[in-house]
């Protein structure tokens, strides 16, 4: 039956959520249970195309990602994939009308992986953020808005500034590894060797002002969704913090991480805020 297919491979996509993100899977337990799998959905699609440029390194990479393309396209058009992923990726695009160029800018940016180690203009890095963080934002504010344009095109700027603050605290606390494992250093005009507390500081400063944005959205956000996007904003937010705190001569040796305890501390300091009606959107 089609419809035990759809299930199971809308449970592939959840396994791959919380294997490899075990923040964003807690995050995501929290969205109302009437959108959690289309997030699921989005995410598992994302992390495989990402698995693909990033850690398949004995095996044709440009090869398999036209492939994966290829597989995308015909399940987006004919509605159903023998690929679990796409068959849950797919479904969830076709219910909420997302926009296949927000899916085009996402697989370019993969592209530019295969094809760019070192960002050398502000343009090259902005279209990179975009389609590999900003459209992913996008996509999973088509759900949370029950792909309604109105309020879709009032919080997309928010959506956007908060894709861009996730993917740039993972280029922050990722550098050491970007560097040395996939030889690649995100950030314009920075590598390993000049990496210092002025770089660090000038970073920071942006991404905190990505998230200043984000949170005037994250507020207005339905109620479904509200709960669930604000606690993946703390995590990030706390990391964040964290980074700040740490020399950049440290963040160039190890890689930053919150542990599972603090991740509980602010799991519930914020459902206590939540409660109590202490946050501005309640």
């Amino acid at each position: 039956m089609k419809a035990i297919f759809d299930k199971v491979s809308e449970d592939c996509s959840k396994i791959v959520i919380k294997e490899y993100s075990t923040s964003f899977y807690r995050a995501t337990k929290l969205l109302s249970k009437s959108i959690r799998n289309d997030i699921f959905n989005i995410y598992g699609f994302v992390r495989f195309a990402d698995e693909i440029v990033d850690t398949f390194h004995k095996y044709p990479k440009r090869k398999l990602l036209d492939q994966f393309e290829k597989e995308l396209w015909l399940s987006i058009e004919d509605k159903i994939s023998l690929n679990p992923i796409l068959n849950s990726f797919q479904h969830t695009v076709n219910k909420y009308n997302i926009e296949t160029s927000l899916i085009r800018s996402f697989i370019k940016s993969m592209r530019m992986d295969l094809d760019i180690r070192r960002y050398s203009s502000q343009q090259d890095y902005k279209e990179y953020i975009y389609g590999s963080a900003d459209v992913v934002g996008l996509m999973c504010l088509k759900v949370f808005v029950s792909g309604s344009k109105k309020e879709y095109n009032v919080l997309k700027p928010y959506a956007m500034s908060l894709g861009s603050a996730f993917q740039k605290v993972n280029f922050l606390r990722d550098l050491k590894s970007d560097s040395e494992i996939l030889n690649r250093v995100y950030f314009p005009n920075i590598d390993m060797k000049n990496f210092d507390e002025n770089s660090k500081d000038k970073i920071i400063e942006e991404i905190e002002k990505d998230f200043e944005h984000a949170l005037k959205g994250i507020v207005k956000l339905p109620k479904k969704a509200r709960f669930g996007v604000y606690i993946a904003y703390r995590y990030y937010n706390k990391l964040l913090k964290k980074l700040k705190n740490t020399s950049s001569r440290d963040i160039k040796e190890s890689r930053v991480r919150i542990d599972n305890f603090q991740k509980f501390i602010v799991l519930t300091r914020s459902y206590v805020k939540y409660q109590l009606n202490l946050i501005l959107w309640i």
